[in-house]
């Protein structure tokens, strides 16, 4: 595990660190399992200015980055209330988007990310956590698993024009 990262709260101030770390690590994580056409779609929409604004003006979001040497690793986003975009369970937090560049893989900040949503789930007197992933993406799935989240339901997720399904994923907090 690295030992010299830090973990930074959001601000509108980063906005642009937001869309860049955003878009990269999208496109590493689905870019060769979808069109190139249906991937700019979704970047384009997802990760649009306005839309990041908005999602970081949200009383019930909250954006992280994970930083190394300064540089932005990854982020996580956890949503609770109407930010949420499954109704999973009222007393849940969900972990929206947890993502890494994929340089910065398999140095424990995956887990650092998830113990930080699980922390804030306590500190909001939250009982569960709850994400989505991608049925094809099975390393995270694995990494879920190991972490204690297990499959619950599953919904549509649009990337362009192409609906894939995504596994909902549920860990009881004790």
């Amino acid at each position: 595990m690295t030992s010299n990262y830090e973990i930074k709260r959001v601000s509108l101030n980063n906005l642009q660190d937001l869309q860049k770390i955003s878009r990269l690590t999208f496109a590493q994580t689905f870019g060769a399992e979808n069109s190139e056409a249906d991937l700019n779609k979704y970047l384009d929409e997802a990760y649009a200015s306005e839309k990041l604004t908005q999602e970081i003006e949200n009383p019930n979001s909250e954006f992280y980055f994970i930083k190394v040497d300064n540089e932005v690793a990854g982020y996580l986003k956890v949503n609770e209330f109407d930010a949420q975009t499954e109704e999973v369970d009222p007393d849940a937090l969900e972990i929206e988007r947890i993502y890494l560049d994929n340089k910065f893989q398999h140095q424990g900040l995956g887990l650092a990310l998830i113990q930080l949503a699980e922390k804030i789930a306590h500190d909001k007197n939250k009982k569960k956590m709850w994400l989505g992933v991608w049925e094809k993406n099975y390393n995270a799935q694995k990494f879920y698993e190991k972490d204690g989240f297990k499959r619950f339901s599953e919904h549509t997720f649009v990337v362009g024009n192409d609906k894939q399904t995504d596994y909902i994923l549920v860990k009881t907090l004790v």
